[in-house]
């Protein structure tokens, strides 16, 4: 935890320059997702939130510059063009603090994130997978076939997406609505739909793979000779990185060996985590549920599908980070009825970089 919370903060340091508040939000925002032993158990979640709040009105107050005037009561000064600014350039910066990290949970089995400026763009180099053709040579051949072989590239540029809400500056700083629970529903958006992005640009390279028999990627239908059959092509063109399967956890139920005799009791993985942990030497990795926002309760990765990768190499997709997270919040007194919105800017792209091999089995 030690390691992961000091690299977390040196990354914000220069947006933040709070070392206490990134402290504070990254053991909160662990406590909220119930990341085992990455938080700090002396306090309740929210005991926490209250902490953090304070923590954001401090930090808002003194990136605003209001000096002795922090010590009027807040009617007096929440409407103050610099403190909409500090208040959301304050949230951009926990945003960018969490983001890079939390999405590795759902996507790092398969995926890469990179981080770079606003208005750039990030270019992969693809080396080729092949190897030198090795041929027959005779003393009376000074050379065989020459062989030349080039890097692809593929670039990703990011593209602007944007979350706007209502929002009301004087209940927050007055401590009637929390500033660290809106941050907090709005890096879960964030990462909902780059998790979404992902795999769907995922699913879609996979739907593609040849289906071929005996040396397709592509299988349909699950059978543990298959699985092995794949596990092995893939390990094989992966210059010996071993592959994993992934799944979610309805999928990984149908993974079992074909021996109609194997047997398992209520103490076995299967039953106390619903999928075994290896078959025939290859590991299982259970894929995070994502959910679908735009179908009430619906749920976002198929269960019909199984993918096999190998995570020590060059991951199959690329997410791509442009910039820090951008705020514009409309002054208290624009609209008639006093309602302020706020429009946090976040900008990112997901594409295939890879020259790494994959396979599924659809079920």
């Amino acid at each position: 935890m030690r390691n992961t919370v000091d690299k977390l903060v040196k990354f914000s340091t220069k947006s933040l320059r709070n070392d206490t508040l990134a402290r504070a939000y990254l053991d909160y925002w662990y406590h909220f997702n119930k990341i085992d032993g990455r938080y700090n158990l002396d306090y309740t979640l929210d005991e926490k939130e209250a902490m953090v709040n304070k923590a954001l009105r401090d930090e808002i107050i003194k990136r605003a510059n209001l000096g002795v005037a922090a010590e009027d009561p807040v009617e007096e000064w929440f409407f103050y063009p610099n403190v909409a600014a500090a208040a959301f350039a304050v949230v951009g910066s926990l945003i960018d603090m969490i983001l890079p990290d939390s999405i590795l949970e759902s996507i790092g089995m398969y995926a890469d994130v990179s981080v770079i400026g606003w208005d750039e763009s990030a270019s992969f180099d693809i080396a080729p997978r092949d190897l030198f053709v090795v041929s027959r040579g005779t003393l009376g051949k000074r050379e065989a076939e020459v062989k030349k072989q080039y890097n692809g590239q593929v670039t990703i540029i990011p593209e602007i997406h944007a979350i706007t809400v209502g929002v009301s500056l004087y209940r927050v700083l007055c401590g009637k609505e929390s500033l660290a629970a809106f941050t907090t529903k709005a890096i879960k958006s964030i990462e909902t739909q780059m998790s979404v992005d992902v795999y769907q640009s995922m699913a879609s390279a996979m739907a593609a793979l040849p289906a071929t028999a005996t040396t397709g990627l592509r299988i349909a239908g699950y059978t543990q000779a298959g699985l092995v059959r794949l596990a092995e092509q893939v390990t094989a063109w992966n210059g010996g990185a071993k592959a994993v399967l992934l799944g979610t956890a309805v999928g990984l139920l149908n993974v079992l060996p074909n021996d109609a005799n194997y047997r398992y009791d209520l103490e076995s993985k299967y039953v106390s985590v619903g999928s075994i942990p290896t078959i025939s030497g290859i590991d299982i990795m259970r894929l995070q549920q994502v959910a679908d926002i735009y179908t009430p309760w619906g749920r976002v990765l198929s269960d019909t599908v199984l993918w096999l990768v190998s995570p020590a190499v060059n991951k199959i997709v690329k997410l791509v980070l442009g910039g820090n997270t951008l705020a514009n919040t409309t002054s208290t007194f624009e609209k008639a009825d006093l309602r302020q919105t706020t429009t946090l800017w976040k900008s990112w792209n997901v594409g295939i970089a890879t020259n790494a091999t994959a396979g599924t089995i659809v079920l």
